[in-house]
């Protein structure tokens, strides 16, 4: 019965990685693609350009697609970050001394914040654009949206780097420590040197 159980949760957990990858690309490519999406549909509202300045009546439906694609992106991040854990070289002697999936691991966190940031600000940026109920006036070709989307694109394909890095230093952690740390180790009382017979 024993066996069964663990056979059955080995077999569970092999499955779990390819379901978060997959989870995390589908969110980042949706939000990719909404993200464009949504720059498509504040394009199509009536605007007036005049030499580098344009005004532009706001879109509902860019506002939409904009925020499901903020909302996706936070998500997928923050689902990467909850699976993988934090994988942090905090000095440069330990950045030598770590394994080849730690140092990926280190890299592609933060290229996932860079490219979360960038997403985020322009994805917002975009949002606010569209956000007025009147006609609002500026620098023309923000193209925020889009820029925003295609950050959300990258961002999957750091993310998914990022949690099947961290995985396997997990793997690599747990090989060279199967047991796991030890609380409260045994430590033998310091015992006085037995006297010299008289």
């Amino acid at each position: 019965m024993a066996v069964n159980a663990q056979m059955y949760g080995q077999n569970v957990g092999q499955y779990i990685v390819p379901f978060v990858c997959l989870l995390i690309i589908v969110m980042d490519l949706t939000a990719g693609i909404l993200g464009i999406q949504a720059e498509v549909a504040q394009n199509k509202v009536q605007n007036l350009k005049t030499w580098i300045f344009e005004c532009r009546d706001p879109s509902y439906q860019a506002f939409k697609l904009g925020f499901v694609a903020l909302v996706l992106l936070v998500f997928a991040h923050a689902i990467a970050n909850l699976f993988g854990g934090c994988h942090v070289v905090w000095s440069k002697p330990e950045l030598d001394r770590a394994t080849s999936n730690k140092q990926l691991a280190m890299s592609t966190l933060i290229l996932s914040w860079i490219t979360l940031v960038i997403g985020f600000w322009m994805l917002i940026a975009g949002v606010l654009a569209n956000t007025s109920s009147r006609t609002s006036c500026g620098v023309s070709d923000h193209r925020y949206l889009s820029i925003g989307g295609i950050a959300c694109i990258i961002h999957g394909m750091f993310a998914v780097s990022y949690y099947i890095a961290a995985t396997a230093v997990e793997k690599e952690e747990k090989n060279l420590n199967p047991h796991g740390p030890m609380m409260n180790p045994q430590v033998p009382m310091h015992q006085p040197a037995p006297s010299a017979p008289a």
